[in-house]
């Protein structure tokens, strides 16, 4: 067997790993999938939404896949891999033959099975609340999902690797709130207070959930909002590799 062979059976190992931890965890079970879902029927069957799309699920169903990502990118990884790093789990499995890099990889793998799950639940209710969107929206849609996923995973891995598990925790779940509610992920600026929609779309919340709503409703790249994205996501792996503390 190659060492490429058996460095990625090791990568999806340990990916696999990842992916049922985040599954049997029940806290994050609630932040991945049944409050996005909560989101989605609340923003459907009420009038916070009207005036933006064909309808409300047009609208909702983008910027809840969006939050999902966040959840699972920034919160998830962010929480399990602070803990990790206290019990040094992290640093034991940095000197074996999976790698850090592989460590990163396998994190990477879990954090796209688990995006995968949502997007198939959330897009299968939100189908039933009669969300249709095109075919070319949804391809680019989950592209910039995925990226998405990468930019609050490297968020979430600078915040586990540099602040204590408890910070972790506290600050994973109290950015979770404010970008969910006041970052423009699920509502979008012009719904927001006017002190702070000229803002929202230059954070990563804002900037995936513009993009999302532009792809899925409109077929269309926000091509702002994609830089937006592609700089805190490269701004985040730099300080991430820069600062990033194995025990």
């Amino acid at each position: 067997m190659s060492t490429a062979t058996s460095l990625s059976g090791r990568v999806w190992q340990q990916g696999r790993y990842e992916t049922l931890t985040m599954l049997r965890n029940g806290e994050q079970l609630v932040l991945m999938v049944v409050l996005p879902l909560m989101a989605l029927i609340g923003l459907t069957v009420t009038p916070f939404l009207d005036g933006l799309g064909p309808n409300r699920v047009d609208v909702a169903a983008p910027g809840v896949l969006a939050l999902c990502t966040m959840s699972t990118g920034f919160t998830g990884q962010g929480i399990a891999t602070g803990f990790d790093r206290r019990y040094g789990v992290l640093r034991f499995l940095s000197t074996t033959p999976l790698g850090r890099a592989g460590l990163i990889a396998g994190k990477t793998v879990a954090v796209l099975v688990v995006l995968a799950i949502q997007v198939v639940v959330i897009g299968g209710v939100a189908w039933l609340l009669g969300w249709r969107p095109a075919f070319p929206g949804v391809i680019l849609g989950l592209v910039l999902l995925a990226v998405g996923a990468a930019v609050f995973t490297a968020l979430g891995l600078l915040v586990a690797g540099t602040a204590r598990p408890e910070a972790t925790l506290a600050v994973t779940n109290l950015v979770w709130i404010l970008f969910g509610v006041f970052g423009g992920i699920v509502m979008p600026s012009s719904k927001l207070p006017s002190q702070i929609s000229g803002i929202v779309g230059f954070l990563p919340s804002g900037a995936l959930g513009d993009a999302s709503r532009a792809a899925f409703l409109h077929g269309a790249l926000d091509i702002q909002a994609a830089i937006v994205l592609i700089v805190w996501g490269a701004a985040a792996g730099l300080a991430a590799i820069r600062w990033f503390k194995w025990n």
